[in-house]
């Protein structure tokens, strides 16, 4: 299986979809991403809190449920890295350990504050920021294991010190960048002042929503596209017209007369034909 690096060196960009358990990784998978990224807002929000309140523990083992449902390079939403420079070490050990292929490390303090999902962010000094990166290259095990830095800083302090902090992650020695941005002219910015590759991601819609296309990407040197949004909300919005459905005594407007159907896709994307397959040669003769 070619690794995530190796993609995002040559051949068209990579489109990293959210996913949160094995069944939507295999699901992506099938609908034939090369990567997906398991994201730290979604994760909280699935369980009605933030990433603010997410363990590194946790959201290893659900790396460990995803990489054993696809063979998907995955990406980590490592949030602030759950600590200090120092943390950094126990942190990427356990990334690297779980199967991840890359950690997104950003510049919010700890712990992180809700206000970041309402555009409200606190970011850390920029040298300390350039430390945790520093930490996190330095301590990897694998050259394979890519570690993205990313900043917020665009959104409250300006383009400019968005680029200051990012020079100085690239100095640490971070394999990619990630300036969060949706504007197109500061996304040209970043792209003439850097030869890193670039990660970006769109807002909710994908880059359809961002009216963006390949030939964009290039010309903006952005090698990763993770959409950490729609897949959510796809799903918020099936199961809340489901719920509604079921107490009313209606049909599912979603599934409607195609039960049957999507029951049978339902057991293909899980593998259950493999693991009847299984019994039927042991314990089921």
């Amino acid at each position: 299986m070619t690794t995530l690096r190796a993609m995002l060196r040559e051949g068209p960009p990579v489109f990293a979809p959210l996913v949160l358990n094995g069944l939507m990784a295999r699901m992506a998978e099938e609908a034939g991403f090369r990567a997906i990224y398991l994201g730290g807002g979604a994760s909280g929000y699935c369980n009605t809190f933030t990433e603010a309140n997410l363990s590194l523990t946790e959201m290893c083992q659900a790396g460990l449920e995803i990489g054993s449902a696809s063979r998907l390079p995955l990406i980590l939403d490592g949030a602030c890295g759950w600590g200090d420079p120092m943390h950094l070490h126990r942190s990427i050990a356990l990334a690297e350990r779980a199967g991840f292929q890359a950690i997104e490390i950003e510049d919010q303090i700890l712990p992180k504050r809700a206000h970041h999902h309402i555009g409200i962010e606190h970011v850390i000094a920029p040298e300390e920021m350039a430390a945790k990166v520093r930490e996190a290259v330095a301590v990897r095990r694998s050259p394979d294991f890519l570690v993205i830095a990313r900043t917020n800083a665009a959104r409250m302090h300006g383009l400019d010190d968005a680029l200051r902090r990012a020079e100085l992650m690239a100095e640490a020695g971070a394999d990619l960048l990630f300036l969060l941005t949706r504007e197109p002219e500061e996304l040209r910015a970043v792209a003439e002042r850097f030869d890193l590759p670039l990660m970006y991601m769109p807002p909710a819609g994908g880059l359809a929503e961002a009216g963006l296309g390949t030939a964009d990407l290039e010309a903006l040197r952005i090698r990763l596209v993770v959409d950490a949004q729609t897949p959510l909300l796809a799903m918020h919005r099936a199961l809340r017209d489901c719920y509604a459905a079921l107490r009313e005594g209606a049909p599912d407007p979603l599934v409607g007369g195609a039960i049957a159907a999507e029951n049978k896709a339902l057991k293909h994307s899980v593998g259950l034909e493999r693991l009847l397959e299984v019994e039927r040669r042991t314990v089921e003769r």
